[in-house]
């Protein structure tokens, strides 16, 4: 028997997510739209509800309530805001690492201040040669007696200027063919942010630049064996970044669909709702249609997730599904309200220059349809 419903405390927590997004963040939604920057408003409400603690296990410090909870809560948070959801997700993305490859002595280090949010997380692999293809990075270290030499840069990078901990690729200086997975800490010498990108959307979800400069880096902070680190940074990207995704790309469907059934039911035009109209209910449909496979995708491969079953590829394909999917939500979204889909005040508008900035993250939608063909080939 297959069981698609959630638990009782699962329901218990989607209902809690979704109280936390329409009180503390969709206030803030409005600020961040004209900043294009993160709220700490936002931020300090995220680890007073211990978002940040959800994947943690107990023994450190977090909730251990496991993926598909996270899931649950980057989709309800993503229904107000997808920036906020995004940043949400990329918190779990750079723990991950940690998680997965961590000495006992780096969990206890960092976990609990993780789990707590007194430091936040981000994970940087993306570099203007090296993104898809991440054996294109430039990004270098080199043994120096007990620590690590770093050099190099790093783009497109969530969370750069508020994180405090990340987990950073970077290949072996004498041997390219190398990488290792480092965690790098705000306050090291030569480790900075420098640029902050202004995106069309998702605004209110930083993205930057990373620099590191003869940063040196002690042997402690060396993230699983030396030389494997492609492994550690990507094993994250495959299953939690890619899950992360799907949760936003959820998130904004419901938002699509919602808006319109409502602009549907009260805009009237030959002297009744649009909604009566063939042509409306046609896209609505395609838009339920779309979000329903998309859960189903999504949420199968986050039980897999928390069963311990390797997960990648159906991530993959459901990151393709719910990305591509949001963006045909928010062009039909659009289409149904008219004109006033195109006026700023109507939230439509933004879930369309948000719907964009779904598909190159974590994964073009390309390179998901290339993993998808190997595991139908496999």
């Amino acid at each position: 028997m297959i069981d698609f419903t959630f638990t009782e405390e699962q329901e218990m927590f989607r209902k809690a997510a979704r109280e936390f997004a329409e009180t503390r963040v969709a206030p803030k939604v409005p600020e961040m739209e004209e900043t294009g920057k993160a709220s700490e408003e936002v931020v300090k409400a995220m680890v007073e509800a211990e978002m940040t603690a959800l994947t943690i296990p107990e023994e450190y410090g977090g909730l251990g309530l496991g993926y598909t909870a996270r899931l649950i809560a980057v989709e309800e948070v993503s229904k107000v805001s997808v920036a906020t959801g995004m940043m949400l997700q990329v918190f779990a993305l750079g723990i991950e690492p940690i998680l997965q490859f961590g000495s006992e002595e780096q969990k206890k280090r960092f976990l609990p201040a993780l789990a707590k949010g007194e430091r936040l997380a981000g994970t940087a692999v993306t570099e203007a040669t090296g993104g898809s293809d991440p054996t294109g990075i430039r990004s270098t270290y080199k043994k120096d007696g007990d620590d690590y030499i770093l050099n190099g840069r790093k783009c497109f990078i969530t969370n750069s200027h508020i994180g405090d901990t990340m987990t950073i690729l970077a290949r072996d200086e004498e041997d390219p063919k190398a990488f290792s997975t480092f965690i790098m800490e705000k306050g090291m010498e030569g480790f900075k942010a420098t640029h902050e990108e202004n995106k069309v959307g998702m605004r209110g979800c930083n993205t930057g630049e990373l620099a590191y400069e003869n940063c040196r880096v002690p042997k402690e902070n060396l993230l699983g064996a030396e030389g494997k680190g492609i492994r550690v940074a990507l094993g994250a990207i495959g299953e939690v970044g890619r899950g992360g995704m799907v949760g936003c790309a959820l998130g904004l469907q419901a938002a699509c669909l919602e808006a319109s059934i409502k602009f549907a039911n009260e805009r009237i035009l030959y002297g009744k709702p649009i909604s009566r109209l063939q042509t409306i209910q046609n896209k609505l449909a395609d838009m339920k249609i779309d979000l329903e496979a998309g859960f189903l995708l999504g949420y199968r491969a986050a039980a897999m997730q928390d069963k311990g079953e390797r997960c990648s590829n159906e991530f993959a394909a459901a990151k393709y599904f719910t990305t591509e999917a949001a963006q045909r939500a928010a062009k039909m979204a659009v289409d149904i309200h008219g004109g006033y889909g195109c006026m700023e005040e109507y939230a439509v508008s933004r879930y369309l220059r948000d719907s964009f900035v779904l598909g190159p993250s974590a994964g073009t939608s390309d390179i998901m349809k290339v993993i998808v063909a190997r595991w139908a080939l496999s």
